[in-house]
């Protein structure tokens, strides 16, 4: 595909980076020439200077050739010209980055198709988004549900004193009669780890396993602490992203969100609804937190426009003794950081806003994937046609990329962890970890054989 992306920022990079690995022409369109020089030295891919909504510019890139174009500069009016200018030049498909909520709540009202924008992509909303796939269990660190929980991906640190510390995987998986999970990656500080049965689980590391549903129940089983529901939160921030959380999670939680602006205060007790409690106060201020009632939290959201100010108060929170803490970071350094530090997950909403852009320009058969975060890797899931390379082979005897574990399969409405004799047919649904270096060739192996490249897209 011949792919053009407005704006070299971290969502542009990120975007670049990961379809320019999958083979895809890439063209680059930003007016920093020295951003656009740093780019073209990392990633394969062509650099264009200039405005993105200058007509010469974009055919520069080729506009009339392009079958994507995706506009994800910092500045919403440049996003939304770029797209409609390019939609009339010739461009097959456009997805523009915007931020002010109007577009997303009132887009009934608005038919953008008419003016050649295809798709709107908000970082905000999707960060929301993700902060609820986060609160699922205060225990996991991370949690990512394959046909609504027949698989899972599940997340957790160990600590001392867990079921797991110190045993290495082959022990861990003897824990139990029946395999009803895998451990397909290990964080440990920076690396990303793909453990063999010799491996062993380290206090600190954090743990991931593809299980079934009976396999998550082991996992909690795995902590030493008792797995708590989540049911309070506290937001501490009245950012767009935190309006977004509130709206989505106070429909399922008790909501408290905390800003220190006044009048941002009165503005967000008029959209956010009155299912939330908004206080005017500032959440690093312990007198504030014990009297709203910081013991009684079961998960502490920090989502203001101060990467610092987010860690430090979910440092806080931590010590106030609330299980699940959750930062949202500009800098993508600091989500690295999260188990050298305390805080359970650090989000970066730049980088949710790219991985989930780059799910629709994929291979054939590919169903679903998600990115996991600090890690090197990501999940995927296929679904198996007559011509997959992998039909009617066991396990064992394919060739799969350094770097990648086949966690499950979903087969007929049922999942199940899997051995080197299992046999892939036809509809299974497969879901694979696989570091990020390994990705194209692990494509090859579950797409159908001869099939071409496949856009899908926000329809």
């Amino acid at each position: 595909m011949h792919i053009i992306v407005a704006g070299a920022g971290e969502v542009g990079f990120h975007l670049a980076k990961q379809l320019a690995h999958e083979q895809h022409d890439i063209v680059l369109i930003d007016t920093d020439k020295e951003r656009l020089q740093y780019v073209a030295n990392h990633l394969d891919v062509a650099a264009v200077v200039g405005n993105s909504t200058s007509f010469k510019v974009l055919l520069e890139a080729k506009i009339a050739k392009a079958d994507l174009l995706i506009c994800v500069t910092p500045a919403e009016e440049t996003n939304l010209a770029t797209a409609m200018i390019g939609k009339r030049l010739g461009v097959k498909r456009t997805i523009a980055r915007i931020s002010n909520l109007e577009f997303l709540y009132d887009k009934e009202v608005l038919d953008l198709k008419t003016m050649g924008i295809d798709s709107l992509i908000s970082p905000e909303s999707l960060a929301a988004k993700e902060i609820k796939r986060l609160l699922r269990e205060a225990s996991l660190t991370e949690t990512f549900e394959f046909d609504r929980g027949i698989l899972s991906l599940v997340g957790i640190r160990v600590e001392e004193g867990d079921v797991i510390a110190h045993k290495t995987v082959r022990e861990i998986d003897n824990l139990k009669e029946r395999k009803n999970f895998v451990i397909a990656a290990i964080l440990r500080e920076h690396e990303t780890i793909i453990p063999n049965g010799n491996t062993e689980v380290n206090p600190s590391d954090y743990v991931y396993f593809i299980a079934e549903p009976s396999g998550v129940d082991c996992v909690y089983e795995f902590k030493h602490t008792v797995h708590r529901k989540i049911r309070n939160l506290m937001i501490m921030g009245g950012s767009r992203t935190g309006v977004n959380a509130a709206r989505i999670l106070s429909k399922k939680y008790r909501v408290k969100i905390v800003e220190k602006e006044r009048e941002k205060c009165e503005w967000l007790t008029d959209i956010v609804g009155d299912n939330v409690l908004v206080i005017h106060g500032d959440a690093n201020d312990v007198e504030l937190l014990k009297q709203e009632s910081i013991d009684d939290v079961d998960a502490f959201l920090a989502v203001t426009g101060n990467s610092e100010t987010n860690i430090i108060s979910c440092l806080m929170a931590k010590k106030h003794g609330v299980p699940k803490t959750i930062a949202m970071v500009e800098n993508l350094d600091y989500i690295h950081l999260s188990q050298q530090i305390g805080v359970d997950t650090m989000i970066n909403k730049k980088l949710i806003a790219a991985n989930f852009i780059s799910r629709y320009v994929r291979q054939g058969n590919l169903i679903s994937i998600a990115g996991v975060h600090g890690l090197d890797a990501e999940i995927l899931e296929f679904e198996l046609a007559e011509t997959s390379e992998v039909v009617n082979m066991q396990v064992k005897d394919i060739s799969f990329p350094k770097g990648t574990v086949v966690g499950g399969v979903i087969r007929r409405g049922e999942g199940k962890t899997i051995s080197g004799n299992f046999t892939f047919l036809p509809k299974d649904r497969v879901v694979v970890l696989s570091k990020t270096e390994g990705l194209k060739e692990v494509e090859k192996l579950f797409r159908p054989q001869n099939d071409g490249i496949i856009a899908k897209f926000f329809n």
